[in-house]
């Protein structure tokens, strides 16, 4: 299955413990189909020291999140989520385009 959702995308989380929260994409796993979503799943990890300059604690970190809980949102204007497809331009190049609903218009991503 090939994953459309890239690094730097913003997103919206659309099920779970996180559900409405949006962010930017710091990281994508291919194999496991999961992404690292900046704010979205945060969680508290109990670190050793690992010698004197880094000081162990407990640190707060993103989990990862399943791609199938995020939705592409249009990075400029309203900000809406919605769901997108691939089209292809006259010179072959791919483009990521907005499905809105009730709208005639596509928006790019």
């Amino acid at each position: 299955m090939a994953l459309r959702i890239k690094r730097d995308d913003l997103v919206l989380v659309i099920s779970g413990a996180f559900k409405g929260a949006r962010g930017r994409v710091l990281a994508v796993d291919t194999a496991r189909q999961r992404a690292i979503v900046e704010g979205v799943n945060r969680v508290k990890k109990h670190q050793k020291a690992r010698g004197q300059q880094d000081a162990g604690g407990i640190i707060e970190k993103e989990a990862p999140i399943h791609m199938s809980n995020l939705m592409l949102v249009e990075t400029g204007g309203r900000g809406r989520a919605a769901r997108f497809r691939v089209k292809t331009d006259e010179h072959g190049n791919k483009q990521r385009v907005l499905k809105l609903r009730g709208e005639s218009k596509e928006v790019t991503v």
